[in-house]
């Protein structure tokens, strides 16, 4: 079945079997590979994406469920938020394997774009699905406030 939607601005014209998740069209028929695949059951945030501004966890998210909406993907992330966000990732060395990162970021930018100043229970609340087998939580919710401090 083809159908549009609209990835980081762009309309594209997808050919994917009803119900695939959104993830899979991204992945493999768009080629945008910054969203990855952790778990398949929306549980830990590494697909994580922005529909109309709302993070959801694309692996579980039917790609034909959200035609006419905006899909932004971590390649498309833009703005205030997600700059300060990726200087404050930097600056606190966040990443260590860095597979979670993508989802973390999407996550911290809807966070941010939301709430100037979120307070830790803020923060935990925004970021609670997102894993880090590395458990770099501490310098995650450190670099967070110093984006929302910049801002």
């Amino acid at each position: 079945m083809a159908i549009v939607l609209n990835i980081n601005g762009e309309d594209k014209q997808v050919t994917a079997a009803e119900g695939t998740p959104l993830l899979w069209v991204l992945r493999d028929h768009l080629k945008l590979t910054g969203t990855k695949f952790g778990c398949g059951v929306a549980q830990c945030g590494a697909c994580t994406v922005h529909v109309d501004g709302v993070p959801i966890r694309s692996c579980s998210t039917p790609h034909d469920s959200v035609a006419g909406s905006k899909i932004t993907t971590i390649e498309g992330v833009s703005g205030r938020a997600a700059d300060a966000l990726r200087k404050a990732w930097e600056d606190n060395d966040v990443p260590q394997c860095g597979y979670c990162q993508a989802g973390q970021i999407m996550s911290a930018v809807a966070l941010l774009e939301e709430t100037r100043r979120p307070d830790d229970g803020e923060i935990d609340a925004a970021m609670n699905g997102n894993l880090c087998r590395c458990a770099t939580y501490i310098s995650i919710r450190k670099a967070i406030k110093q984006a929302a401090r910049s801002l």
